[in-house]
């Protein structure tokens, strides 16, 4: 019989524990424009979508959270033609429950306005870009990444700080491979 209590697998717990604590939760939750939510932008942050945008990196496993008041607005996730000539038919994906969440899944473009009329004229849309390399960036190509000024405003958020993307250096990488290597030499040792 095994002793799980004895100190060779003590020694193996703690070890576990380690390697555990170095591995970072790498999906987040964005929420969609920060305080400022999923509507139309107003006349003192016209750009909204774009400075959010601009400054959040995106990708695979992270969501968009897109709040709104649900009898007023929607949002749907449409083509590049709909979305540059904010054509609302035959969209993608159609959310209206006023609390609505897009798994990124997939590398690519990912295109979104609001459901109702005329609020995609009024620069209630987003444009976001995952390329294959799982790094991200998002902008609104209607408003050109160019046209930002150097330091876009930032808000307080209601929900918690945004977490920023963990990252995914060669230091990180190696750690843990070195964790690994001394813990299966403990364990080799003890055996």
């Amino acid at each position: 019989m095994v002793n799980l209590r004895s100190p060779r697998f003590l020694v193996l717990y703690a070890f576990q524990f380690l390697v555990l604590v170095q591995i970072q939760v790498s999906c987040y939750q964005y929420k969609v424009g920060d305080l400022d939510a999923w509507g139309i932008p107003t006349s003192a942050n016209p750009q909204v979508y774009t400075y959010w945008s601009k400054y959040h990196t995106l990708k695979i496993g992270d969501s968009l959270l897109f709040l709104y008041p649900p009898s007023q607005d929607s949002v749907i996730q449409v083509t590049r033609e709909n979305y540059n000539s904010c054509n609302l038919t035959d969209p993608i994906l159609y959310m209206n429950n006023g609390n609505s969440l897009f798994n990124i899944t997939a590398y690519g473009d990912f295109y979104f306005t609001s459901g109702v009329q005329g609020h995609c004229q009024k620069k209630q849309k987003l444009h976001i870009s995952v390329p294959g390399n799982g790094s991200a960036s998002a902008y609104s190509p209607s408003y050109g990444p160019s046209a930002l000024p150097d330091s876009a405003p930032s808000y307080p958020t209601v929900f918690g700080s945004i977490p920023l993307p963990p990252s995914s250096s060669p230091l990180n990488r190696f750690s843990i491979l070195l964790s690994f290597i001394i813990g299966a030499g403990i364990w080799a040792i003890i055996m």
